[in-house]
């Protein structure tokens, strides 16, 4: 009996020593688990955000890491791979592994919004904060079924790109196609949806019809057409939308499903019109899989690899995708942009913090105020909101033309006026509705 409790309490002093050991070695750096699609049919996108998560890291590691006053010295910043597979059971499997068994700090990423609101509720009961840069569904942070309080959503949502689209489409696109072929000027413009059956495609769509009927535009839908998500023909609910004769398409697709569809458009249907596209499309992907076929479309965009808005930030823009380029071999997306900035703001709570401490991170991320850094924020500044903690950024559309010289479309900024380098142009393909 004597020998069963001494070997007890070695094992219970051991389990102590441990635990001491795992908290000492929990003050020597910052861990960051980031929720990325590193495999299945978004990797592509996933990687982007796991290089440029580095890039950040090493960039604030080379600099001595962290200050934090509880410790009174600079810590550097780990990251934690989680690996989503683009599955929301994947994305369940990884982030409680980051959370349970990697004792991460905080989390960054989170791209499918339907993988994203499959493990919203593990991170809130542990309470871990979540800077989220890619899911754009509102329903991220709007949800009342759980405690939605230490998710931060770095991107706009579905809400604020369908209403910026849309907004494009009537004030530029519409006076174009009636200029063009001598139509009346109040004719509506013909606006035909393709969407992923997810939150993401419906939340991209319904913000669309939400801010046509609130703002009466001069837009009349004319066909709604959806697809499962990672399907990869596209034809018969492209030849649908073709007899609906519409002036334009507007899909709601991740870039692999688009750099698809638009070609099965054209070349297979016939579909010979102005195509438009989220702002997770700009990425070099994208612009690789469209091809020639992309040329003349139109994306949705806060962040592009090929052109850089004018502005103050314009150089720390350059700055990073020339350094990504230098250590990945190519330049980075939109989703990788927002994982970047995802880090330095992670850091910067910490900071604020000057603690890892879970309540004091979350209202320093709460009361966040830090300059933009390489895409453009309303006012210049970082920060969410106080009612749903979503960042509020200043977005662009871009036109693609094709470039012989690189064998592929390039971006042009066409809107807004502060910001745009060219017009928008219809091409001379262009085939319009019926008046």
């Amino acid at each position: 009996m004597k020998r069963i409790l001494v070997i007890a309490a070695l094992l219970i002093a051991a389990a102590l020593i441990a635990g001491c050991t795992q908290q000492a070695a929990s003050t020597e750096e910052i861990k960051v688990g980031v929720v990325a699609s590193l495999t299945g049919p978004v990797s592509n996108l996933g990687r982007d955000m796991w290089q440029s998560a580095v890039l950040a890291q090493d960039e604030i590691n080379a600099n001595g890491g962290v200050y934090v006053k509880d410790l009174g010295r600079k810590v550097p910043i780990k990251l934690v791979q989680g690996d989503d597979e683009s599955t929301r059971e994947g994305g369940m499997k990884a982030v409680s592994k980051l959370i349970t068994q990697d004792n991460v700090d905080l989390l960054v990423g989170g791209y499918s919004s339907a993988v994203t609101s499959a493990h919203q509720q593990t991170v809130a009961d542990a309470k871990v904060p979540y800077i989220v840069t890619g899911a754009s569904s509102p329903i991220i942070t709007h949800r009342t079924d759980i405690d939605t309080s230490v998710f931060f959503h770095h991107c706009p949502t579905t809400d604020t790109y369908g209403d910026y689209t849309v907004q494009f489409v009537d004030q530029v696109i519409r006076p174009a196609v009636n200029a063009r072929y001598n139509l009346s000027s109040d004719r509506p413009l013909r606006l035909a949806f393709l969407y992923q059956d997810s939150p993401y495609g419906k939340g991209v769509i319904t913000a669309a019809n939400d801010t046509i009927a609130k703002n009466h535009l001069n837009i009349e839908i004319v066909a709604e057409q959806s697809f499962k998500m990672g399907e990869s023909d596209y034809r018969t609910p492209l030849t649908v939308i073709k007899a609906a004769k519409p002036d334009v398409v507007y899909p709601a697709a991740f870039p692999n499903e688009q750099a698809q569809m638009i070609p099965q458009a054209m070349r297979d249907v016939g579909l010979n019109t102005i195509f438009l596209a989220v702002e997770t499309n700009d990425a070099p992907e994208y612009y690789k899989g469209v091809g020639q076929y992309g040329d003349y479309s139109v994306i949705e965009s806060r962040f592009s690899p090929y052109t850089v808005p004018k502005g103050d930030i314009a150089g720390q823009a350059t700055k990073f995708k020339e350094s990504y380029k230098a250590r990945w071999g190519d330049y980075p997306g939109m989703m990788g942009a927002s994982t970047y900035e995802g880090l330095y703001i992670a850091a910067k709570a910490v900071e604020t913090a000057g603690t890892t401490d879970t309540a004091k991170t979350l209202a320093a991320l709460n009361s966040l105020e830090m300059p933009e850094l390489i895409e453009p924020m309303t006012n210049g500044t970082i920060r969410f909101s106080d009612d749903f903690r979503e960042g509020q950024f200043k977005l662009f559309m871009v036109q693609l033309r094709w470039n012989e010289t690189v064998k592929e479309c390039r971006p042009t900024i066409v809107w807004p006026d502060d910001l745009k380098d060219a017009d928008f142009v219809l091409p001379d393909w262009y085939q319009p509705a019926s008046p």
